[in-house]
């Protein structure tokens, strides 16, 4: 795990408190795309399940995220892809 993935991991946990997080570094899938960067540490695609989404639309809990990894998005992470749930939405996956 990477610097900027475990950062990333440590700011969720922290902001969220999620039953469920993944957090894939999919860097290596965007090379030469705008927003990448050699070393990588630059596209995530991440996965959260936290009750703090309970009541909030898609785009509350994505500006929840957002909000968390301000440091990381100013710092160069170029691209999130999010999947952003309820724990009883993700029991329904």
């Amino acid at each position: 795990m990477t610097g900027v993935s475990q950062a990333i991991r440590e700011k969720l946990t922290a902001a969220l408190a999620p039953s469920e997080l993944d957090v894939i570094d999919e860097s290596a899938l965007h090379a030469g795309h705008s927003g990448a960067r050699p070393g990588g540490d630059t596209h995530f695609r991440i996965r959260v399940v936290a009750s703090a989404f309970q009541g909030r639309s898609r785009v509350e809990r994505q500006r929840l995220v957002y909000a968390a990894l301000e440091g990381e998005i100013a710092g160069g992470v170029h691209a999130l892809a999010l999947t952003t749930l309820t724990p009883e939405e993700a029991a329904k996956r």
